[in-house]
């Protein structure tokens, strides 16, 4: 009997995803990706370890982060400018589907780590600066 090989692309973007591999991936395209999209998959992070989370949203942000570890995208992330756009149409798809469970609390826990990758928000500057 032969042994059937099963390619990493063949693979469910749920079979990638672990936290320490999130961690690893975020750290990673913390370079890379926007701001926003380093936030987004935070949100949905903790959105997944809320216990009030139902089990159907959680495979829904297993995906989506699953697809952002993948080691292979439809659109290859050292790619500058396009890179990390499928990653974000992933998660934002995500987002908006779980979006009745996600808290405000998901939210400040994702901004504080945000902060702590890029460091605070800087304020926009007041309109007269403009004028």
């Amino acid at each position: 009997m032969a042994e059937e090989i099963t390619l990493p692309v063949l693979r469910s973007a749920a079979h990638w995803y672990s936290a320490p591999r999130l961690w690893r991936t975020l750290k990673k395209i913390a370079v890379g990706a926007s701001r926003k999209t380093l936030e987004t998959a935070l949100i949905l992070f903790y959105c997944l370890k809320d216990d009030d989370t139902p089990a159907w949203a959680k495979s829904i942000i297993v995906g989506a982060l699953g697809y952002l570890i993948l080691p292979v995208d439809f659109i290859p992330d050292a790619i500058p400018g396009a890179g990390y756009s499928d990653d974000w149409g992933a998660l934002v798809a995500a987002l908006s589907t779980v979006a009745a469970y996600i808290k405000d609390e998901h939210k400040s826990k994702a901004a504080a780590m945000v902060s702590r990758f890029f460091g605070p928000v800087k304020p926009e500057p007041p309109a007269e600066f403009f004028e």
